[in-house]
């Protein structure tokens, strides 16, 4: 069953009064226990300032699979795989040719 904002409010407003846990008052009170408890903790977010966004995956802000670093006519492709352990090492090649 879905319930409205306000709804939702209504049952919180109700549940803190009473002083029970909240798995318990939704028990009690004919709701299902994990959503009820999923009211509560998004409640609790929204007072602590928290503010949850949901991840939006754009196709054209994908990750490249290499990275290109071009310095003159030398290109050097470098997977993603390897790019936090060899940063260094290219690095230091890239000085020595410059």
């Amino acid at each position: 069953m879905n319930f409205t904002k306000e709804e939702r409010a209504m049952w919180l407003e109700d549940w803190r009064q009473s002083g029970k846990k909240a798995w318990t008052y939704a028990k009690e009170n004919g709701l299902i226990p994990q959503t009820f408890c999923s009211w509560v903790s998004r409640e609790e977010k929204a007072a602590s300032g928290f503010v949850e966004i949901a991840a939006i995956k754009n196709p054209k802000l994908e990750m490249p699979e290499n990275i290109l670093i071009e310095v003159g006519a030398v290109r050097i492709h470098v997977p993603l795989t390897v790019w936090s352990e060899g940063a260094a090492v290219i690095m230091e090649g890239l000085k020595a040719i410059l």
